[in-house]
């Protein structure tokens, strides 16, 4: 025993000279005293966790030091195939396409859309005739798109600043002029502040869950537009329902929700309106006082999506706040779309200075997506500066308005529920007296006096709807042809059928411009109003 205890002693000799030396180095690195008092009261507290700790350790020492693949070595878990039969196996593979195949119908759809050469205006040219053709589909209300002023600024800010933004708003995407433009929409429209958004769809689905969220309260039109289903569905907010601008029963749905907080002894919530000014999908206009009245009664907030009021409505195209004399303060948040208003690109938001800056670290669309273009923002800006300067293209663009209105309006075999100063007209199929195209409602009509449920987005005449779409979409789709064969470019509303919540019913969107003089439009109008009559005479 004492030979082998010698013979030891040199090893254990040198593991308590490693020991120290190891100790030593260690008590000479930063934290190492935090470290020993943390293993110290650890192990005393807990030996378990101890010995836990060290098992995961070894682990994690074990895992960074073996080999990272298992492939067998020996290769005898392989197939060795030649070049022949790889070529093979690649010949033969077929990739699964990236999106659906185009249904029959898809595929007309496609097929009618008139190409254009050269640039879009007011009257392009066509490059299946080669001859021009007066265009009342693209969103040109006020003539911006084109302008030969813009094209200049546009040019040298390009030459400036480069193409992109490279960078989203709130890291380095942010120009001089960027805040140049929030700090013109915002004196525009006599707001305290405004913020930019780069693409104008997901403003307002980007504005809705900054401001909603899990608990609060929103009653929404039924009428509104996909991009504010989409920010009502992000929200994962609690939802309630109104009568396509109705106001009377929007009270209904206010007092309705306050009963059901009584009712269950609930805390107070942030609640909402959500509103269009013009709606997009048949250009009806809502009543901003009645709005503004419901909203200060009833304690709520009002966000108003003004996508196609802003630029096309009021004495210099202010939006709804102008042609209401509104004070634009009184609306808590106000959006509209530049791509649209102004002709450029995005959108904004315009509001306090508290919204706007809850907004720079909430909305998702402004925290993740790269700033729009510097050119499109100075774009924006000469469109601002063009409306101040020159309010006749707004009472040129509402003298098209009317004429188009009193042309449309003798024709029997059509329904227009579009506001008269609204420069989008939806045209839809009259239904006809006594009959019902629609196959579900052959036993089932409006109950008169009913009350809508605010829970559901259905409406109470849900149920009695006499309209097809199919047979609506290919009706109005022989008047676009029509039209088209007489030198009009029409387009029926687009519609993403089974993603809506709700199915608006197929029109025909005329979007008129101040481009065009009145007799330009009236003749246009006119040939629409002819394909109209000889396409739906048929029916009868």
């Amino acid at each position: 025993m004492e030979g082998a205890s010698a013979t030891l002693e040199p090893l254990f000799a040198f593991l308590a000279h490693a020991l120290a030396t190891a100790e030593t180095t260690f008590n000479k690195l930063p934290g190492s005293a935090v470290i020993q008092r943390y293993v110290k009261s650890s192990h005393q507290n807990d030996p378990g966790r101890t010995i836990l700790e060290l098992i995961l350790v070894i682990f994690a020492i074990r895992t960074l030091l073996q080999s990272r693949t298992r492939a067998d070595r020996n290769g005898k878990h392989f197939i060795q195939f030649s070049d022949k039969e790889v070529d093979e196996l690649v010949d033969e593979w077929s990739p699964e396409p990236l999106a659906q195949p185009l249904t029959a119908i898809e595929q007309a759809d496609l097929a009618a859309v008139p190409v254009v050469a050269g640039p879009n205006g007011p009257k392009p040219k066509l490059v299946s005739t080669g001859k021009t053709a007066t265009n009342l589909t693209s969103f040109n209300f006020t003539g911006l798109a084109g302008n030969e002023h813009i094209k200049q600024k546009a040019v040298e800010t390009l030459r400036k600043y480069g193409l992109g933004s490279c960078g989203p708003p709130g890291f380095y995407g942010t120009l001089d002029v960027h805040m140049d433009l929030e700090r013109d929409i915002a004196d525009f429209l006599g707001a305290e502040a405004a913020i930019l958004y780069s693409q104008g769809f997901s403003t307002i689905s980007s504005v809705i869950p900054a401001f909603c969220k899990r608990g609060d309260i929103i009653v929404a039109d039924r009428g509104v537009n996909f991009a504010i289903q989409k920010g009502i569905q992000i929200s994962r907010s609690t939802v309630r329902w109104f009568d396509h601008n109705d106001l009377n029963s929007l009270e209904d749905a206010l007092i309705s929700v306050e009963k059901e907080r009584k009712k269950r002894r609930g805390p107070l919530t942030r609640r909402f309106i959500i509103t269009e000014g013009i709606f997009e999908r048949d250009g009806a206009m809502a009543d901003l006082p009645k709005l503004i009245e419901l909203k200060y009664k009833y304690k709520y907030r009002l966000i108003l999506d003004e996508t196609f009021s802003f630029g096309t409505v009021g004495r210099t195209g202010r939006g709804l706040t102008e042609l209401y004399n509104v004070p634009a303060t009184k609306v808590d948040m106000l959006l509209g779309s530049v791509a649209i208003g102004l002709c450029s690109s995005g959108g904004f938001c315009a509001g306090s200075q508290n919204v706007v800056d809850h907004q720079r670290i909430n909305g998702p669309s402004f925290v993740f997506s790269a700033s729009m273009p510097a050119l499109l923002a100075v774009s924006a800006s000469e469109g601002i500066n063009i409306l101040r300067s020159t309010p006749s293209i707004l009472t040129s663009l509402q003298e098209n308005v009317q004429a188009a209105h009193a042309i449309l309006d003798r024709v029997d075999c059509i329904t227009i529920p579009s506001h008269p100063a609204s420069p989008v007209i939806h045209i839809q199929v009259r239904s006809q007296p006594g009959s019902s195209l629609h196959p579900s409602t052959a036993a089932t009509m409006a109950i008169p006096g009913k009350q809508s449920n605010p829970h559901s987005i259905l409406g109470k005449d849900s149920s009695s709807q006499d309209w097809d779409i199919d047979v609506e979409e290919r009706l109005l789709q022989d008047v676009v042809d029509e039209a088209l064969a007489q030198g009009v470019i029409l387009s029926r509303a687009k519609r993403l059928r089974g993603q809506e919540m709700s199915d608006a019913r197929p029109s025909i969107r005329l979007a008129l411009t101040s481009a065009l003089t009145k007799k330009e439009t009236e003749k246009a109008v006119g040939i629409v109003k002819a394909a109209l009559v000889k396409v739906l005479g048929k029916r009868r």
